[in-house]
């Protein structure tokens, strides 16, 4: 099998190869005799909190953003058996492990604050007004009347 190079995320982060590791597994579902012999689901362990290949921010995001498929050992760890052939799990592991890491890489947008327009508060004191007028029609008449 030849050697994966580094797994380019954008032109800001990428992966090296030597902080990945990928172990093979029986696989489940169709293949026939053939899912008994060959070794072709992928498992991908990779280190995210010793990882220097991420920037603090984007691994801070990734952390917490996916903190059920970190394990305890701070290893994010993906699998893929959507093949019967290995080397297409093994790129369809990289590919989810690109997803992850690409979904996390920008910060999100802070949301400004605006001031509700002063139309649209007085149309609500108006309708509470008008809300509070009809529960008071509701109760018994005062004495005045």
């Amino acid at each position: 099998m030849k050697p994966l190079p580094s797994v380019r995320v954008n032109h800001r982060i990428a992966i090296p190869r030597s902080e990945l590791q990928l172990s093979f597994v029986r696989s489940s579902g169709p293949g026939g005799q053939n899912v008994n012999k060959v070794n072709s689901k992928a498992q991908l362990h990779w280190n995210v909190a010793a990882s220097r290949a991420l920037p603090d921010d984007v691994r801070d995001r990734l952390l917490s953003r996916f903190a059920r498929r970190i394990n305890h050992r701070g290893e994010l760890v993906l699998t893929s058996q959507r093949y019967r052939d290995q080397l297409k799990n093994i790129d369809d592991c990289l590919a989810k492990l690109r997803e992850l890491v690409l979904a996390v890489a920008t910060a999100p947008r802070l949301r400004k604050k605006t001031s509700l327009p002063r139309r649209a508060r007085e149309a609500r004191l108006r309708e509470k007004r008008a809300a509070a007028e009809k529960k008071r029609r509701r109760g018994p008449p005062s004495v005045d009347d």
